[in-house]
């Protein structure tokens, strides 16, 4: 093309060394805009074709190479191929521009190829965490990992190409570096390991409610990738924790509550042992006007009536050789039959009414059961009502709470 342009302006009188470079100068000019033309038809027929194409589809892939600009970048790699093709043809083969032009091609179609691979990447997050069965778990950070091996692996390509080496000479000088790599890529290279344990042993998911208080964490994870772990706290607040630090470090996961659809309550109630005693009979008849607890003490006094039968015990006597019911078992009791009446109590989880060792505090009786909800806001409800409710009735078994003495205490001393 340059020789056929010479001749043209040769003809036209210009002289040889004028003509030349006159030539080769358009010959430059027009291989730009040939590359040009090229880069901007295929950017059309991605923009006007492609694009109505993929709308038109119902399969979601083309719809996110689209969206995150594989077949854009993709397209880059035409204007490269007209410029490749058409150096040879303005330049001499021998020619140092063309060896240049050639080298500046190759780490371009490097980094074309890069950028595809990157975008290629970003398409399969997307798409992995749109799968309901696999989104919780966390692969942004293999893809990142990904990333990194592939552009260390594209530098290397490129720098060869720059000094005109082979790859491998380069990876070979490279284990003379491997401490200088180690020490630049520390926090890279923690997290990818911690990364792989982590997602291996499914111990972290984006949407986990994890609590971390040496990191100031506690609320929902957001994001998992290469280095970090982002927790959005419960004040809306957000905490960065070094994704090697899970590992490291001894961190709570909610999600098991969650899975399981059902929140523990575990709470004591303090009784002042000394307003523990045997119930009369008339109390007992008392209590039998309390529906949740009717039937369990006709049974239980049946149960004492054929027994004292059975060892012909004198009924007269002191209660200490009897066996009585007590005004704190007949509370426990009642926990047990208005909580298991309660529609918001879990009742295929563990439910337990016990006694704890009397303390300096009193007498404790622990609730512990599960509620079927795990919203906070409705769990915190749930255990407000039943610990309202049952302060309140104690008295009715005459029982009291047990608190230290307060100022009004001392006043009426």
């Amino acid at each position: 093309m340059v020789t056929f342009l010479q001749e043209i302006f040769v003809n036209l009188k210009a002289s040889p060394t004028f003509a030349a470079v006159l030539a080769q100068v358009l010959s430059v000019i027009l291989a730009l805009l040939l590359a040009y033309a090229a880069n901007y038809l295929a950017k059309r027929l991605i923009n006007q074709y492609l694009t109505a194409f993929a709308k038109k589809t119902k399969n979601q892939w083309d719809d996110l190479l689209l969206e995150k600009r594989v077949i854009t970048r993709l397209s880059h790699i035409v204007p490269m191929v007209v410029i490749t093709l058409s150096a040879p043809l303005i330049f001499p083969e021998d020619s140092v521009i063309l060896g240049v032009v050639e080298t500046l091609a190759s780490v371009y179609l490097i980094v074309v190829v890069l950028a595809v691979i990157d975008a290629v990447l970003n398409v399969a997050v997307v798409a992995y965490s749109r799968i309901s069965q696999t989104r919780k778990i966390p692969v942004k950070g293999f893809v990142q990992a990904i990333k990194l091996v592939v552009f260390c692996v594209g530098l290397i390509f490129i720098v060869s190409s720059i000094i005109g080496k082979s790859p491998a000479v380069l990876v070979t000088g490279l284990g003379a570096m491997t401490a200088v790599l180690l020490l630049v890529f520390r926090d890279p290279i923690m997290g990818l390991v911690a990364g792989i344990q982590l997602s291996v042993n499914n111990m972290v998911s984006t949407g986990d409610w994890i609590e971390m208080p040496q990191k100031g964490a506690d609320g929902d994870v957001i994001d998992v990738s290469l280095t970090t772990v982002k927790v959005q706290n419960w004040d809306k607040t957000i905490t960065s924790i070094p994704t090697y630090a899970l590992i490291s470090e001894s961190f709570k996961n909610w999600r098991g509550m969650k899975e399981i659809g059902g929140r523990r309550i575990k709470r004591r109630l303090h009784i002042d042992m000394n307003s523990v005693k045997f119930l009369s009979e008339q109390e007992i008849e008392g209590f039998k006007r309390f529906s949740p607890i009717k039937d369990y003490l006709e049974a239980k006094l049946e149960d004492i009536r054929q027994h004292h039968e059975s060892l012909g015990a004198d009924l007269k006597g002191p209660r200490a050789n009897l066996r009585s019911l007590t005004n704190v078992g007949t509370f426990r009791a009642y926990c047990v039959a208005w909580l298991k009446s309660k529609p918001e109590i879990h009742p295929d989880l563990t439910f337990l009414i016990r006694q704890l060792q009397p303390t300096g505090e009193g007498l404790p009786i622990e609730i512990y059961l599960f509620t079927k909800t795990t919203v906070w806001a409705e769990y915190e409800a749930i255990q407000a009502d039943i610990f309202d409710h049952l302060i309140a009735v104690m008295p009715e078994f005459g029982l009291k709470v047990f608190q230290s003495p307060t100022g009004q205490d001392f006043q009426r001393l």
